[in-house]
């Protein structure tokens, strides 16, 4: 199942995209064999300032057609790392060929994008700056895919 990262913004070289990018490579290496991956980011950037309704547009159109929805959002689930292990394995396992998560811009997503989400998740009841979601979500989806293949990575 190839994952999608949906996100506004573009990330330029740094220490956050250092991050992402190690978390990504090592999600793709572990779960090559459990038939997750590859994943890939697709970042929008709305440039002409139309506000949450332009972003959900382009984060529409860069979703891959048939694939599961999760948003990230503070008013999603918040779940442990085993349960989203777990969610993703169900994902893959109903043969769902891709899986994207959206990440919205500073204002989060629009309400219109948030309804069609097959899954919205939380990393909190604190509001994240949008980067470091990035940066959050890749590392669960690395430990995710970790859980599934049984490697000591996670610690409970």
């Amino acid at each position: 199942m190839r994952v999608h990262l949906c996100v506004v913004g573009r990330l330029r070289k740094g220490p956050e995209k250092a991050l992402i990018d190690d978390y990504l490579t090592r999600f793709d290496r572990t779960g090559r064999s459990l038939g997750l991956g590859p994943a890939r980011v697709v970042e929008v950037e709305d440039k002409r300032g139309g506000g949450m309704a332009a972003e959900a547009e382009l984060l529409r159109r860069a979703l891959p057609t048939g694939a599961a929805l999760w948003c990230l959002d503070e008013r999603g689930e918040v779940m442990t790392s085993p349960t989203f292990a777990d969610r993703l394995g169900r994902v893959r396992d109903q043969g769902r060929g891709d899986l994207a998560f959206v990440i919205g811009g500073a204002d989060g997503i629009d309400s219109s994008l948030r309804a069609q989400a097959d899954m919205t998740l939380s990393f909190g009841a604190m509001v994240w700056p949008h980067v470091l979601v990035r940066v959050m979500l890749a590392e669960q989806m690395y430990r995710a895919a970790s859980i599934l293949a049984g490697s000591p990575y996670h610690r409970v």
